[in-house]
């Protein structure tokens, strides 16, 4: 099961802070302009939204798709655009089309809990790759290709999930070029690039792609709404097909009527404004919580230029996961840091913090509570 799953259920305690998460903000869903869009979508090609679809997807929406992922500097038809339920969909596809048993995935140290337990549900053997505030570390990365052959790398390279770094400009092509000389799929999982506060946007690993090596994941979940559930894999033949294969045995089609909603969000030009509106109030909770973090004894943390995530290391000793309960029993409740790891128990120091879904009250509240019981952990040990 997810441990954040897990810790979402305080979510429904009376005054609970929760820092566990990644939801956006409730300011950020914009109800009356979706109920606008779909309104406006079912009257003009209702009949074609309400009947089964395609599992390659609604045209008008890989199209849209095409023409928005040009600004991350990929270029590629809609004929590469495979709707998917939310990238993470996307991911259980590529691992059903790709992954035996015992075959290697190499993967971040940390990453995103939920790829691993996608990853362990084919039995595939995770094998961690070193990371530093640049992200993974080449040298690294091409020692353990060679060692091991893996069948793929899973790389989220723009405020990752959850540390919050960012994959340096300069390891990016590098990460594409290698994937095409030694024969393993690039899983780019990349859904936090536009919620940038700081610094300027990279080009994707996919951009340096030449050969189909890099399969682009793509979601709308922190952008427009989680709960439409559509997100897009940028994915080439032969790959494709068998995500497609996969796909119709698993839920024949995307929703047609959120794939023609976010069409329609994406023709009318509402994603620029919107993005621009969300990330000055992000901007503001994560520096909130980063001066509060300040104030923590002996911690070191990340500073994102973006994304929804701050990772934090507490000094040696302290066990963020025992003192959980502690913090939750206070109304504060965030995820423990060793659960992004593929060789489970280690790095129990250390914790994964979300600002998006708290007003800068409650990260006031919350981040004083948290700081006393650690202090109060630092007195017992």
């Amino acid at each position: 099961g997810s441990a954040i799953r897990e810790i979402l259920k305080y979510m429904t305690r009376p005054n609970m802070i929760s820092f566990g998460g990644g939801n956006p903000a409730a300011s950020a869903l914009e109800e009356n302009v979706i109920a606008d869009i779909a309104r406006d979508v079912l009257l003009a090609d209702g009949k074609r939204i309400l009947q089964y679809g395609a599992t390659d997807g609604y045209a008008p929406y890989k199209e849209a798709v095409a023409g928005w992922v040009k600004g991350l500097g990929i270029d590629c038809s809609a004929q590469d655009v495979l709707p998917v339920t939310g990238s993470t969909q996307g991911i259980d596809l590529l691992a059903k089309a790709l992954i035996d048993p015992g075959d290697v995935v190499l993967v971040e140290s940390p990453t995103f809990l939920g790829t691993l337990q996608a990853f362990k549900l084919y039995q595939a053997k995770l094998v961690p790759v070193a990371t530093d505030e640049g992200g993974i570390v080449l040298s690294d990365l091409e020692r353990l290709v060679c060692e091991h052959h893996p069948k793929m790398l899973y790389v989220i390279p723009t405020f990752q999930n959850p540390t919050g770094r960012t994959l340096a400009a300069d390891r990016r092509k590098p990460i594409a070029e290698m994937a095409e000389k030694y024969g393993f799929v690039v899983m780019e999982d990349d859904p936090y690039r536009d919620l940038r506060y700081a610094g300027e946007a990279l080009p994707s690993i996919k951009s340096y792609d030449k050969a189909g090596w890099v399969v682009h994941m793509a979601s709308f979940s922190k952008l427009i709404s989680p709960g439409l559930r559509i997100g897009a894999a940028i994915v080439q033949e032969p790959i494709r097909q068998k995500m497609i294969f996969g796909k119709q045995a698993n839920d024949v089609h995307s929703s047609n009527l959120t794939q023609a909603i976010v069409a329609a969000y994406l023709e009318r030009g509402l994603m620029g404004p919107h993005v621009e509106a969300i990330c000055k109030s992000y901007a503001l909770q994560m520096n909130r919580m980063l001066e509060h973090l300040a104030s923590f004894p002996d911690t070191r943390y990340t500073r994102p230029q973006g994304g929804l995530f701050i990772w934090a290391e507490l000094p040696e000793g302290i066990d963020t996961l025992a003192m959980m309960p502690k913090a939750i029993d206070r109304g504060v409740a965030y995820v423990p840091g060793t659960h992004f790891y593929c060789e489970e128990g280690t790095h129990r120091n250390t914790l994964r913090l979300n600002f998006s879904n708290s007003t800068l009250e409650k990260i006031d509240e919350g981040m004083e509570i948290l700081r006393s019981v650690v202090c109060e952990e630092l007195k017992q040990r």
